[in-house]
């Protein structure tokens, strides 16, 4: 099974994520820093959808840019839009494999789609 993680290695939740996801037998892993390789906001649209998640759940509240730019934290579109062009705004680690999609945390959330 192939599992896509959208990581930041400075975030603990995010390296406990990839912990799991490398100590699965028959896992290969995808370790996407979207941090330096940021998802469009399509993509971003896309897995926030088969997660389930709206946007204004998988948005990081506390960052210093939802006060720098205004953002508006109930406005789906913008928080799309914001976290394409911010991606430090989105929700970590996101787990991804053909059974679906989690914001892994907590980071043991993963076992749910593998």
């Amino acid at each position: 099974m192939k599992a896509t993680i959208w990581h930041n290695p400075r975030c603990s939740k995010s390296r406990a994520a990839l912990a799991i996801l490398e100590a699965t037998p028959g896992v290969e892993v995808e370790v996407v820093e979207y941090l330096k390789t940021p998802p469009s906001r399509t993509e971003i649209e896309t897995v926030l959808a088969r997660a389930g998640v709206r946007p204004s759940e998988a948005v990081r509240k506390g960052e210093g840019v939802v006060k720098e730019i205004g953002l508006d934290v109930g406005d789906d579109k913008a928080i799309l839009d914001a976290m394409a062009a911010h991606p430090i705004l989105i929700e970590r680690a996101i787990v991804i494999t053909e059974k679906g999609v989690v914001i892994a945390r907590p980071p043991e959330q993963v076992s749910q789609i593998l």
